[in-house]
């Protein structure tokens, strides 16, 4: 009946790979427009307050469109290889559970049992059976996606190097919140012992401008009628957000790796007869 149908999906559905998938996207999606935003208000920032001369930060500007443009790169790469890892994840995850007898395979799950799990060669002297032409495409989709090892090795090498993006997300977070810190100061004088003209964000000591640049910093009551600009608030909101996105887009790599070692496992070991 019907309850049984919906009850063999659920079963056959990869639940670990779309809770991955649906964070993936959400979290790429979060730090890619966040961040592009983030860049073109931190642009503007340096633009108006902080130099007065454009070969001052020249080069600023052209690292912004660069990042810029990884991001474009980013986004497209990560949700078509979302994409594919979920097709992997209800390939494999159709095969595992036949192997393990709590899931009876539809046409397109015998199509892709027979070629990750190994099928049967033939019956006698009448050779293979005549395939159907649905089954023989997701024989031909099984080659792609049915090798989930290869799957584990390209998702553990994109970690690594999200987690350097990561890391570099963090940077601009911890000098706004510095910023943002020293203008609560400013705005607080009772709380700290410094002269309030003394207290600077400085943006040449974080190597975002040439120490050569002019005026490359801004004190006292000036730094806090920046603090308090939309732009400001804004670009800072919207690096926090991206930071939190590429937290997103981590964790989800790292479901996508446990997910797919599992599938991987149990084909490998029972398609040899290993038992747990």
């Amino acid at each position: 009946g019907l309850l049984e149908c919906c009850a063999r999906c659920l079963i056959g559905a990869p639940f670990a790979s779309l809770v991955a998938t649906g964070l993936c996207f959400f979290g790429v999606a979060l730090f890619c427009g966040c961040g592009h935003e983030a860049l073109t208000g931190t642009e503007q920032l340096i633009e108006t307050y902080f130099s007065k001369n454009y070969q001052d930060y020249e080069y600023l500007i052209d690292v912004i469109h660069a990042f810029q443009y990884f991001i474009y790169g980013t986004a497209s790469f990560f949700f078509l290889y979302g994409a594919l890892l979920l097709a992997e994840g209800f390939y494999t995850t159709g095969a595992v559970r036949q192997i393990l007898g709590d899931y009876k395979t539809t046409l397109c799950g015998k199509g892709l049992s027979a070629t990750v799990t190994g099928g049967p060669k033939g019956r006698g002297a009448r050779g293979p059976p005549r395939a159907h032409s649905l089954q023989r495409v997701c024989q031909c989709l099984g080659k792609w996606l049915g090798h989930p090892d290869k799957f584990v090795g390209i998702t553990y090498v994109l970690t690594v190097l999200w987690l350097l993006v990561f890391a570099c997300s963090a940077v601009p977070v911890y000098i706004y919140f510095s910023t943002w810190t020293t203008c609560q100061s400013i705005a607080n004088p009772s709380k700290t012992s410094a002269s309030i003209g003394s207290l600077c964000a400085d943006a040449r000591m974080y190597g975002v401008l040439p120490w050569n640049a002019f005026p490359g910093k801004v004190c006292g009551a000036n730094l806090l009628s920046v603090c308090k600009t939309s732009e400001f608030q804004m670009t800072f909101h919207l690096f926090i957000a991206a930071f939190v996105g590429a937290a997103a887009t981590l964790v989800s790599l790292l479901t996508f790796i446990i997910a797919t070692t599992y599938n991987f496992a149990v084909l490998k070991l029972m398609g040899r007869g290993t038992k747990f």
